[in-house]
Order: structure tokens, then sequence, then C-alpha cells
């Protein structure tokens, strides 16, 4: 049996005895947060756990890394939608340990195309169409610093309000602790004591 046969199976039952019934909440964040995490298996009931997040507390975007990689981008646009139409007030960006982007390398991605049929003419057509391959699959060096790329990018967004707090954090797979990389309540407060002059 195939795994979508499998899950199709699975959900026929899990519906007709109505187990839906205890995940039941609105769209709404209950506490006002979008979370930008990374689709580590791990991380799946890990990190919800590790947080004291149940179903409907938050909104939860995933990609590989954890990474706002374009300002204009679907993860952007998914932070934006999150604030602006489904009423959550903070981001955090939640990188973790051991991450499979930190040190990757595109080569190394470019390779298993190949080898599972993608031709070097079409990666060719994408690099002479003016698409940086190499730079788009390149992984980063330090979780922790990746992060703070990311909360830099989305608090310093022009369609992002600035009283939302955006902070960053790095989870270890393996036990679920959390470490605090930056405080968006600190740079909040200290946005107001200094503020930008023009």
């Amino acid at each position: 049996m195939s795994i979508i046969q499998k899950i199709t199976e699975f959900n026929n039952s899990f519906v007709n005895q109505k187990n839906y019934e205890a995940f039941q909440t609105s769209k709404f964040p209950d506490k006002k947060i979008v979370i930008l995490t990374c689709m580590d298996t791990r991380l799946l009931e890990l990190l919800p756990k590790a947080m004291g997040l149940k179903n409907g507390d938050a909104k939860i975007i995933k990609n590989a890394g954890a990474v706002v990689s374009h300002p204009f981008g679907s993860i952007m646009r998914s932070i934006l939608v999150a604030i602006y139409g489904l009423k959550a007030e903070e981001v955090c960006v939640i990188g973790h340990r051991g991450c499979g982007m930190e040190g990757l390398e595109p080569g190394s991605i470019l390779d298993s195309a190949k080898q599972n049929g993608v031709s070097e003419d079409r990666i060719d057509t994408l690099v002479n169409a003016g698409i940086n391959v190499s730079e788009w699959l390149t992984g980063f060096e330090c979780v922790e610093k990746n992060v703070e790329n990311s909360v830099h990018l989305i608090k310093n967004h022009p369609l992002m309000p600035e009283n939302i707090s955006v902070h960053g954090m790095v989870i270890c797979p393996e036990t679920g602790k959390l470490d605090l990389i930056t405080d968006g309540y600190k740079q909040a407060n200290s946005k107001k004591s200094n503020p930008v002059t023009m």
C-alpha cells in the first residue's frame, strides 16, 4: 500500500470517528503570533510542545532553513497576510541546530538533480535566463546569523508595521531547548528611545 493510500484510509477513519472535533478552532491565532520555522521532521510536534502551543494558538510557516530569501517572495507575503488578514501581532523566526541548510552546497543539489534525470541543458537554460541557480540553492554558514538576517529583513520590510515585534530563536531538535537570539521587545523599545531622524 502506498503512503497516499495509507493516508486516505486513515483519514476516512479519522473523519468517520469525528476525531477532528478535538482540533476545531478559528483561523485567527489565539496567541496572535506567526512563526517561521524549518520544515525539519524533528520539529513537527516538538516545536509547538516546546513553546507551549496548541492547535489554534499560532500561524506556522515552514520552509527549508526558516529563511526569508526574498523580500517579496511567498514567505514574506504569508507573514504579512498573517498580520494584516489574520490578526497576528508578533513574528518569531525559529531556526534549529543541525539544520540541513547549514553549509549546504548548491553543487550537491545540482548533482542530485542530474542523477534524477534533470539535464545539464535545463540547468543551462535557467542560467542563460539570468537565474543564479547556485545562489538560489546555497544554504547558510551559521544558524544564529541566518535567524538574525531573516529577523532584520522582516522587521525592515516596507510593509511591516512598526508596532510588530519580530523575535529570533534557535531550537535544539533533540531537547526542545530554545535560545533567544533576537528579542523583538528590546528592539522595539530601542527604536522608540532612538527614533530615526531624516
